[in-house]
């Protein structure tokens, strides 16, 4: 349910508002990459978390455009 949520919160976005978000999902990522190759991060599984939100943002794209 969680994940139906995030995604119909998408949805509800504007084209500038999900770009804006996939930039910042693409900054975490690589913040997140950066600490584990420093040994700084503690919860690695949000780096799979934050990989399935661009994707789920691209779908979202990918569907407005279609």
């Amino acid at each position: 349910m969680k994940i139906n949520n995030y995604v119909e919160d998408l949805r509800a976005k504007s084209a500038a508002e999900l770009n804006d978000e996939l930039v910042a999902a693409k900054k975490e990522l690589f913040n997140l990459r950066f600490q584990n190759a420093t040994n700084q991060l503690d919860n690695t599984a949000r780096i799979k978390e934050v990989r399935k939100n661009i994707a789920r943002i691209q779908t979202v794209i990918a569907q407005m455009n279609a």
